[in-house]
């Protein structure tokens, strides 16, 4: 069953899409590149969860945090990294676009020809969700869980107005920092710190 859910509301509204089109595979691509506008995801149930553009704060808590991945990884240089526009298909089905995402650079040289050009194939190893005044709590720690259930080595949910970041790894407890000025990514990405204060306090 393919159901289409619009948000940001807080009561997601749902459209029984089943008898007019299945959204599997090259469909589900297609339909995103028709619509670039929104940031839709596909849950690993078949559902399609439609997002509006970010707000104007948390897109630039987002660029903050993009840009600090982006150069650690060019100095890095042994993977790549992603922005919220990036989409990866996981081992479960989900298709998913996190706020940031690193990947090694031998797991996306292990991909096949062409498939560089449409959604990823894979988890990322370190993935970031920022938490938006419409995000709902439940459902992005979810998300999060998901990841690592998938494959992510490391996950950050970043949550601005209560300035609290939730670690999670593999096989541990999830960590939660309060207030923290710094987070770092070690041992999975070796010598990244994630400073925070424009990510609290963007300055306007």
């Amino acid at each position: 069953m393919a159901t289409l859910t619009a948000r940001p509301s807080s009561i997601p509204l749902s459209l029984d899409l089943e008898k007019m089109v299945d959204f599997d595979g090259d469909r589900f691509f297609d339909l995103c590149q028709r619509n670039r506008e929104l940031r839709i995801e596909k849950t690993a149930q078949g559902e399609i969860v439609m997002m509006s553009p970010a707000g104007g704060r948390t897109s630039s808590r987002n660029s903050i945090i993009t840009r600090q991945l982006v150069e650690w990884s060019e100095r890095e240089s042994s993977g790549a990294a992603f922005d919220s526009s990036g989409g990866f298909e996981l081992p479960n089905g989900a298709v998913r676009s996190p706020d940031a995402a690193w990947v090694e650079l031998d797991r996306l040289r292990d991909l096949a020809s062409g498939q560089e050009e449409r959604f990823l194939p894979l988890c990322p190893t370190f993935v970031v969700e920022l938490r938006s005044p419409s995000d709902a709590l439940d459902s992005i720690r979810k998300k999060m869980e998901e990841y690592v259930e998938n494959g992510a080595r490391l996950g950050w949910l970043i949550e601005p107005r209560s300035r609290r970041v939730h670690v999670y790894r593999p096989g541990k407890e999830v960590e939660t920092l309060a207030s923290p000025r710094e987070v770092s990514a070690e041992p999975e990405l070796r010598g990244f710190v994630l400073q925070l204060k424009r990510v609290w306090d963007p300055g306007w």
